[in-house]
């Protein structure tokens, strides 16, 4: 019945070899009877001894010529072969005795990579023993590929006899399991590669590592617990945080993304790769990328294991542990993190343990530092967690360097961008289910443009730290928690400066930037051609850095892939053709804009001054740049220092002069905006505009605090208090759902505030500032209009 389906391709080393004067037994690495049959029938085809005959040897006596090595499904796992232990005693009892093991090795179908079928490469063969329904699944789908190697034989007399002295019966025990084990080893290394499936192997050494080993004990004396259950306790959490790497999992999942990504995107754009590649070998890899979509987990493992590179570990919120999907994520090389640790003292034990093994075993580890998706399109405010653990891992144990490799992913459409704007509105945040990932499958034909994924400036831990703190490495462990904090802190800002300046300026980039400056969101379409055209020079004269990506497309083109992805749609009029927002993703376009919004800050901060002011002093619009930036630049992560930016405030001005933008005033040091009247000061405006969003809300917790005073206002009160009136100013003065800036934005920005020593908690959680914190109001009159801020001014004073 069996041979009705299955169809073989045998390979024979043992014709040649078998001496018919000695008997013949066969070993099978794993016990199934599928295997078994596969033995009887290929020995009767090619006339070997057969299989299925008993096995003969003075006292050693078996129904059939064959045994399994492992015998993990039988009554008494682990022990060995009662057909071998009988052999080896008639063998170490009589030296003139002789056994011909033949070891045969089954494979159903062939190495994963080597699948084109998803089904198939999640049935493929594994490291793994298999139980009894995947094997009969595995016959259904590999028995017509199946392969039988019956490999050289082995003497079991001279596995015995063949030292220096005879082996006692124990001792020729472990020494013939051994090289069975490592020859059906070397044998499945052969056809399907190495076994990177260490689950057990990295549970064992957790749990004996001694930092894990105090952790049981004091949660065993914690929770009342006996020594064991402690034990048991830890094990389950190493489990549930542990990946299960498998290729068959890793090969299904590259298949399905090969063709996921062929229908829902025009194309994945990878730029700068060779920056990963130039990482020298030996060296530990952590990517750390920006955090858009849940997209970005598959799409970063794809791209880097097309490219020949080991797949990273990536590290996953427990929200996506669900069912089916979980445990193919977990093979594809995902470990899972909770949310939060506090109050599981042995489960934060574990997991720095296994982080820590991880990192100086060398795999690849990837990571999201800013915790979870950005709901506006701008980079959010790294968390301290596994960044902190990382650094505290490699001060531990620095023998292998290890590199981060920050890594920018941009869309140009979004799976999520509704959920993002109901989540912006007020609505609250669905938790992930199945359900709701079947419901997404449903998008699977819509068009969603290109992503680009554009890997930055690596940094290297160890020479970050020898700039930070020279002679780290000696620091005593008691003194090391309270550097390693404000390290961390910094390594943060850091990483997301570089994910920050490898930004890709995208079509709808462009376009979001030049139609959300308009009141209505529709503009003349020369008109926005011009924009577009402005942001393009100002990117190609002023680039934001070396690794950021520019546009390739013209004006022209930038529209016309706007209009394909439906984003933007032609008004035909008889004075000139117009451009407008569809109603569809109105809400969501400011997203694509604040994407790229730190790239063009600092024009956009000159052209409002300008535009608001019509002339200002060089100086003073110098210093006005200055101030306001000092705020914007822990929310945009800004690169320049202070002399960086006093350097490039004036190459924009060198710029905007050149395209018309400003003239030098009759009266020497004065900039002025073009003529009111002139085809170059709408423009000017416009660009001016981008950034209005981002000024209101740093004005607005400002007026807020100075109107309040020091010390009356939490932190948590504040970010509440700042969310709440800016609704209401959308409301009373417009503005779209997404450009209210959910609680998020301004729990944000008062922590970059605390962070940059601009505000002070104290121990009650009262928040103190001094004058200088609203120096930059001063500032206000210079680049909001009047009605602006007095509707800002009214809001704050409100109870």
């Amino acid at each position: 019945m069996l041979y009705a389906w299955v169809r073989t391709t045998v390979f024979s080393e043992a014709a040649q070899g078998l001496d018919p004067q000695r008997p013949v037994c066969y070993v099978l690495q794993d016990r199934h009877l599928s295997n078994l049959l596969v033995l009887f029938e290929e020995t009767r085809r090619a006339g070997l001894p057969a299989a299925e005959a008993p096995f003969v040897l003075k006292g050693a006596a078996g129904r059939r010529s064959a045994f399994f090595l492992n015998r993990t499904h039988t009554r008494q796992p682990g022990q060995p072969s009662p057909l071998l232990l009988a052999q080896l005693q008639e063998v170490v009892g009589d030296p003139g005795v002789d056994v011909q093991l033949v070891p045969v090795v089954i494979l159903w179908g062939r190495s994963p990579n080597k699948q084109e079928s998803i089904l198939k490469a999640l049935f493929a063969e594994t490291w793994r023993s298999a139980g009894m329904f995947r094997q009969f699944v595995t016959i259904l789908l590999h028995g017509r590929q199946t392969l039988v190697r019956f490999n050289a034989p082995l003497s079991l007399h001279a596995l015995v006899h063949g030292g220096a002295a005879p082996l006692p019966e124990a001792l020729a025990l472990r020494k013939v399991t051994r090289i069975l084990r490592v020859h059906f080893r070397r044998q499945r290394e052969m056809a399907i590669g190495p076994d990177l499936s260490h689950r057990n192997t990295q549970v064992e050494m957790i749990l004996a590592a001694p930092t894990v080993r105090v952790a049981i004990a004091a949660e065993a004396g914690r929770l009342g617990l006996a020594p064991g259950e402690a034990q048991a306790r830890a094990e389950k959490f190493a489990l549930e945080i542990a990946s299960d790497y498998a290729y068959g999992a890793v090969r299904a999942l590259e298949l399905f993304l090969s063709w996921l990504w062929e229908h829902l995107y025009d194309g994945v754009q990878v730029h700068n790769f060779g920056v990963v590649t130039r990482i020298a070998p030996g060296q530990g890899i952590v990517y750390v990328p920006c955090h858009r979509s849940h997209i970005d987990y598959l799409l970063l493992s794809y791209l880097i294991h097309k490219n020949g590179l080991t797949p990273p570990h990536i590290a996953a919120g427990d929200n996506l542990n669900l069912p089916l999907v979980g445990p193919l994520l977990r093979r594809g090389g995902a470990f899972f993190l909770r949310r939060s640790f506090k109050g599981e003292p042995l489960y934060a034990a574990v997991f720095h343990e296994y982080l820590h093994l991880m990192l100086a075993r060398g795999f690849p580890i990837e990571y999201f530092i800013e915790g979870g998706r950005s709901r506006t399109g701008r980079t959010l405010a790294p968390k301290a967690g596994i960044l902190g653990m990382t650094i505290e891992s490699f001060v531990r144990s620095h023998a292998r360097p290890l590199v981060f490799v920050p890594v920018y992913i941009g869309y140009e459409r979004l799976l999520e961008g509704k959920t993002y704007v109901r989540e912006l509105a007020g609505r609250p945040k669905q938790g992930e289910s199945l359900w709701q990932l079947l419901k997404s499958a449903r998008r699977i034909r819509r068009v969603f443009g290109q992503v680009h994924v554009n890997f930055g400036e690596p940094l290297p831990l160890a020479v970050f730290l020898d700039e930070r703190r020279p002679g780290w490495r000696a620091v005593p462990e008691d003194e090391a928690a309270a550097w390693l904090r404000a390290t961390t802190r910094t390594a943060a800002v850091e990483l997301a400066t570089r994910i920050n300046a490898a930004a890709v300026v995208n079509p709808v980039a462009l376009v979001a930037l030049g139609l959300l400056a308009t009141p209505c969101l529709t503009a003349d379409e020369l008109a926005l051609r011009r924009l577009i055209a402005h942001y393009q020079a100002l990117d190609a004269a002023l680039p934001y850095s070396p690794q950021r990506v520019a546009c390739a497309l013209d004006p022209v083109q930038v529209i016309a892939h706007a209009r394909r992805l439906g984003i933007v749609e032609p008004i035909p009029h008889p004075f000139g053709d117009l451009v407008r927002v569809t109603d569809a993703q109105a809400e969501q376009l400011p997203y694509f804009r604040n994407n790229v919004l730190h790239l063009f800050a600092v024009p956009a901060l000159v052209a409002c001054l300008l535009a608001n002011n019509r002339s200002l002093e060089a100086r003073r619009l110098t210093d006005a740049v200055v101030g306001i930036a000092a705020l914007m630049r822990p929310e945009l992560f800004l690169r320049w220092d202070d002399d960086g930016l006093l350097h490039e405030i004036q190459r924009v001005i060198a710029v905007f002069a050149e395209r018309g933008l400003l003239r030098r005033g009759e009266r020497d040091g004065w900039l002025q905006a073009p003529e009111a009247g002139s085809e170059a000061f709408p423009d000017l405006q416009l660009i001016g505009e981008t950034l209005r969003p981002t000024l209101g809300r740093h004005f607005l917790a400002l007026s807020l605090l100075q109107e309040r005073g020091s010390g009356t206002l939490t932190r948590q009160a504040l970010a509440e208090n700042c969310h709440l009136l800016a609704q209401r100013l959308a409301l009373l003065h417009g503005a779209s759902a997404a450009e209210r800036a959910d609680k998020g934005a301004f729990a944000g920005l008062v922590a970059n505030f605390i962070d940059c020593d601009l505000l002070r908690e104290d121990e009650e959680g009262l928040l103190h500032f001094d004058a200088h914190l609203l120096g930059p109001l001063t500032y206000a009159e210079l680049v909001l209009p009047v009605e602006a801020r007095q509707a800002i001014r009214r809001i704050a004073v409100q109870p």
